[in-house]
């Protein structure tokens, strides 16, 4: 993707994706976040499409596609559907990823056909509590227990803000806990916490999802906190080495959050689309309102950051395909298309006017919906934080 253009494919794949996001999530969105309403049949009809299984190779139920691939269709979905895009950005990058990432082949067999699928979906287990931009400082804890039939993690604790780990098809969540700790107290370094991955069936006796939060928006949204009460799940169930969850977790945010970037992208653009729409249709003062410059000007800064922000995101995901690092460009592509999607949903509802502050447009659920762009994933200060340390700061 060196001129940014689409190849053939992935064209194919966005017109595909635009196509089902305008004749069948957009007729839907108003009722689901009106009622905050799981949108199962958008999810059913996704998964039939392929889109769960875009980046996964088709021995494990995948289209035998790339991160690229989701990411334009993210682009597509977040037009008109941030819920529903968001739904399918957490299955995929954080849901089914770390497995497909840092899973064995027995782990990758058992559960990546159905995710890949959208017959089930997963939750990441990361934030807590008093672990939120500090990742580090997670105290959810999983100790190891000889029985009489092996060895098992007895996991307590407690997760925020988890996606898709409440709904009728969830059935598994990857969870961070501290299973030890590493260094010696009297060394330079003193002891730090050793933090492992544990799979977590949703069906495991002592899990519960807790009541769904009531949210600012992306209400057609699955979002939960957990409790882990002496949760037992065997051994076997770690996920990649015991000791590197947390560096494997940071390594699927650095990739989720190209994918968020899309997301965000998509959000910018559909304000650009609905503004350009009504600046034609609404008249004031003899014309329609598009003929003023004060319109034209805002529209085409909107414009500029959504523009902006794709090429962000399109550069740190040519970086991550072609095994590059990307870390900083994701940060950057992270931040520049989230505060693209805030400050473009901020200016479309001020052109729509009064119908701008309407649940029923669209605008407005933008309005609501893009402000956790700036804060899901990694805040903007966090994103900061990071291309600061890579410039050596």
């Amino acid at each position: 993707m060196p001129d940014f253009e689409l190849g053939e494919e992935y064209q194919t794949l966005a017109d595909t994706v635009r196509e089902f996001a305008n004749e069948v999530v957009a007729p839907a969105s108003a009722k689901h976040d009106e009622e905050h309403s799981f949108p199962y049949e958008i999810v059913k009809q996704m998964g039939e499409m392929g889109l769960f299984g875009l980046p996964f190779p088709e021995e494990y139920g995948g289209m035998g596609g790339d991160y690229f691939a989701l990411a334009v269709a993210l682009e597509e979905l977040g037009r008109v559907d941030q819920s529903v895009a968001i739904t399918l950005e957490a299955a995929v990058s954080l849901g089914a990823m770390p497995i497909y990432r840092f899973g064995t082949e027995e782990q990758k067999q058992q559960w990546l056909p159905d995710l890949a699928a959208g017959r089930a979906l997963a939750g990441f287990g990361l934030t807590e509590p008093e672990a939120g931009s500090d990742a580090a400082g997670t105290k959810t804890t999983a100790r190891l227990e000889s029985t009489a039939g092996g060895s098992e993690w007895v996991v307590n604790g407690r997760k925020e803000f988890i996606t898709n780990s409440g709904t009728e098809i969830s059935r598994l969540v990857t969870v961070t806990a501290v299973t030890g700790s590493t260094g010696s107290a009297g060394g330079p370094g003193g002891t730090r916490k050793e933090i492992s991955t544990i799979l977590v069936p949703t069906d495991t006796s002592g899990f519960s999802a807790e009541k769904a939060y009531n949210k600012v928006g992306w209400n057609a949204s699955d979002t939960h906190p957990l409790r882990f009460e002496d949760v037992r799940v065997p051994e076997a169930n770690v996920l990649g080495e015991r000791g590197r969850g947390y560096a494997n977790f940071l390594q699927i945010l650095d990739e989720g959050r190209i994918a968020i970037a899309a997301l965000a992208t998509g959000a910018a653009q559909g304000c650009v689309d609905e503004s350009v729409r009504y600046a034609k249709e609404r008249t004031a003062f003899g014309h329609n309102i598009g003929h003023f410059q004060g319109i034209q000007f805002k529209i085409a800064r909107m414009q500029a950051r959504a523009h902006t922000a794709r090429l962000a995101y399109y550069d740190a995901a040519a970086r991550l395909l072609a095994g590059r690092p990307f870390k900083s460009q994701s940060a950057i592509a992270k931040m520049v298309a989230g505060e693209a999607a805030m400050d473009n949903a901020r200016d479309a509802t001020q052109i729509f006017g009064g119908f701008g502050f309407i649940n029923e447009f669209r605008v407005a659920r933008h309005y609501r919906d893009s402000k956790v762009l700036e804060i899901g994933e990694g805040t903007t200060e966090v994103q900061l934080m990071l291309i600061a340390r890579e410039l050596g700061l």
